[in-house]
């Protein structure tokens, strides 16, 4: 069976949005590789426009349409991140965006959102209840709906930031992402295998949201059973399309205490010092946890954003240190 998506779709999105993103920063840590005892680089989407990988695909998926589909409008449901991705690619392409949200969401992701143009609907916190306000939205209005991480072109586009990773580091051992959906780890699995077969590929999940990693060991989709995690744009379910990716091409899923998470947040702002949310941190939070199992290697690491909301950030690494 063909796969959703090809490593010459990640191409012609990457020729697609060059002039709207940013090529992000791939920085290191000597302080970081002597306290995980492997050789990391990381891949800084909290660096990218609207401060996450999800403006790559936003901005694939947007600038796709036909100009009659675009003139329709367009609609998704996200707790954050892809919302406001979604929210800034509408608007520099001069149509509308409407934003189906959670009503628990963060305040800082509404105020971004609401920032770049987006008009917010509000839902209860259930994927059914996503669901739901979102097909009324396309029966009500005709608008395109571009999932949050299933699209196939939000998928090319989130794996432009392996791209750009291979390129500069071509020869790693690993790569580590971080998957709630997995839109950004199929992505990334597609480019790596693609150009480095050999290379491994891992997700990394939290323990409290692990339907990605009971998913790929039973060989069908499961639906997360009210996951708890701090790492909160992680709670979503995998796609069809997603799945069929990484049962494909991903080599395991790690997952990570939430303990580690906000051990790597901490690790990344003292060492680094830059500000990770909890999903972005959890691929260092896995090699924290598995540090024995990826002893030694060159890794690529993708943070995946860092939208996080501060006083939560600043409680969390207080409750670490004490």
């Amino acid at each position: 069976m063909k796969l959703p998506i090809h490593i010459d779709d990640i191409r012609a999105a990457s020729e697609r949005i060059r002039s709207r993103i940013h090529e992000t920063p791939v920085l290191d840590s000597r302080s970081i590789n002597a306290a995980v005892g492997s050789d990391c680089v990381f891949k800084c989407e909290n660096f990218q426009r609207t401060g996450s990988f999800k403006f790559r695909g936003a901005c694939n998926a947007v600038f796709s349409l036909s100009g009659k589909d675009a003139g329709k409008g367009v609609v998704t449901h996200s707790s954050g991140n892809h919302a406001a991705a979604l929210a800034l690619a509408a608007g520099e392409r001069g149509i509308h965006a409407d934003i189906v949200m959670p009503e628990k969401t963060l305040s800082n992701k509404i105020r971004a959102v609401e920032s770049y143009g987006g008009r917010i609907i509000f839902c209860r916190d259930t994927l059914e209840a996503r669901e739901k306000t979102t097909t009324d939205v396309v029966s009500a209005t005709g608008a395109i709906f571009i999932h949050p991480s299933d699209d196939p072109l939000v998928m090319a586009g989130q794996g432009t930031a392996a791209l750009e990773l291979a390129a500069r580091c071509p020869d790693l051992d690993a790569v580590l992402a971080p998957v709630g959906g997995g839109g950004l780890l199929s992505g990334t699995a597609t480019v790596v295998k693609a150009l480095y077969p050999r290379t491994a590929v891992y997700g990394c999940e939290p323990e409290k949201a692990d339907d990605a990693f009971r998913s790929l060991r039973s060989g069908t989709i499961v639906k997360p059973q009210s996951p708890d995690t701090i790492a909160d744009g992680l709670r979503t379910a995998l796609g069809v399309n997603t799945f069929h990716v990484i049962q494909k091409t991903v080599d395991d899923i790690l997952l990570v205490p939430e303990t580690a998470i906000v051990d790597a947040m901490q690790l990344l702002f003292e060492r680094m010092k830059i500000v990770v949310e909890p999903s972005g941190a959890v691929s260092l939070a896995a090699v924290l946890t598995h540090r024995d199992r990826l002893a030694r290697m060159k890794l690529g690491i993708i943070l995946s954003g860092g939208n996080a909301d501060l006083n939560a950030y600043w409680h969390l690494l207080r409750s670490r240190m004490g």
